[in-house]
């Protein structure tokens, strides 16, 4: 039985709660979250679970084995860093950290004591991405060509962190899954519209080795929801819909032919146009095989799938995405100045 600690009691944290809780080989000893009443709302329901309203109890408590970190992204570091020196393995909410030199601080951690470091990037677990993992990896849709996200939906804004930080790892964590590399170039850009510091709708362009491009339409400020990613290649393509509860991933039997150089100067390309299927997906929920999975990688059964490295790699895109968003958002800024300077001196 490994003995856990949960930090945060927010939306995602209460998923980790009844997760955790209802896992045997995990034993939920102790909740560290400041909210007031909370160790009288868990006395009746969970009276083993101890309440603590900061964390030096939990670091100093050897009978705790690990802790799942799902707080605000700013304290991410500073506590996983906390657990590693007390000898205790993490698992923490995704993005890892908030630069890449804390992401590689906790890797290093990790590796030198010998602790699991896992990220919560919980759609690798979901069975239409493990679906789609298996149609890139065995070469079933053929050359890859583009990779297209559609992540929207009217809020839930974020008071910790942009668009960018809260929805591109989920893309991020998939690209890196299903293609094994990191963008060569970043294209990015954005507006503010309800803090004038905080992106609430991005766009971004990834450029990756072999000439696949990845697209990313991220946005609080859509009056729909929507979350969709295609995968194109050159032998067929893939659609997953994630609200589509039937038929929530299809493959298309269509496709390009791709043509030489000299052959694209002189005639069209070839087009494909064949039948549509719908893989059976199986699983269970896919946060239940997260923890799971945490469990088996401390005993050393599994090799982690979504380990420290995923997890420096996507903050480490995300800084430079950020980079390129920051320098067109500050070109509009300057371009809109300007415009309104010019219509003031006109008047």
């Amino acid at each position: 039985m490994i003995k856990v600690a949960l930090f945060g009691m927010g939306y995602w944290g209460r998923n980790l709660f009844r997760v955790i809780s209802n896992n045997p080989g995990l034993q939920l000893a102790a909740v560290v979250d400041p909210a007031p009443g909370l160790q009288e709302k868990l006395a009746a329901s969970h009276p083993s679970v101890k309440v603590y309203p900061d964390a030096a109890p939990v670091m100093a408590d050897s009978d705790i084995d690990a802790v799942v970190i799902a707080t605000p992204v700013a304290s991410h570091y500073d506590l996983a860093r906390a657990a590693l020196d007390a000898g205790k393995h993490v698992m923490v909410e995704k993005p890892m950290c908030s630069s890449s030199d804390e992401a590689a601080d906790l890797v290093s951690r990790a590796a030198a004591r010998g602790l699991t470091l896992m990220v919560d990037h919980t759609f690798l677990f979901h069975p239409a991405v493990m679906k789609l993992a298996e149609l890139v990896h065995t070469e079933a849709l053929g050359r890859i060509s583009y990779f297209d996200s559609q992540r929207v939906n009217l809020g839930l804004f974020q008071p910790d962190v942009n668009v960018l930080w809260d929805l591109a790892p989920h893309d991020l964590s998939i690209i890196d899954y299903l293609f094994k590399h990191e963008p060569v170039e970043i294209e990015a850009s954005g507006y503010c519209h309800v803090n004038p510091t905080s992106p609430d709708i991005a766009y971004l362009t990834f450029h990756y080795p072999g000439s696949m491009v990845a697209h990313l339409n991220l946005s609080w400020m859509s009056p729909v929801k929507v979350r969709r990613i295609a995968v194109g290649g050159s032998a067929q393509m893939a659609v997953w819909d994630d609200l589509n509860r039937e038929e929530p991933l299809k493959v298309y039997d269509s496709g390009i032919t791709f043509q030489s150089e000299q052959e694209r100067h002189m005639i069209l390309p070839s087009y494909r146009i064949g039948s549509v299927h719908s893989p059976r997906l199986a699983g269970s929920e896919p946060l239940v095989d997260v923890l799971e999975h945490f469990r088996r990688v401390m005993l050393g059964q599994e090799r982690c799938k979504t380990d420290g490295h995923l997890g420096l790699r996507v903050v480490r895109t995300l800084e430079q995405a950020q980079a390129k968003l920051d320098f067109s958002l500050l070109r509009v800024r300057n371009g809109l100045a300007a415009q309104q300077a010019s219509v003031i001196a006109a008047e």
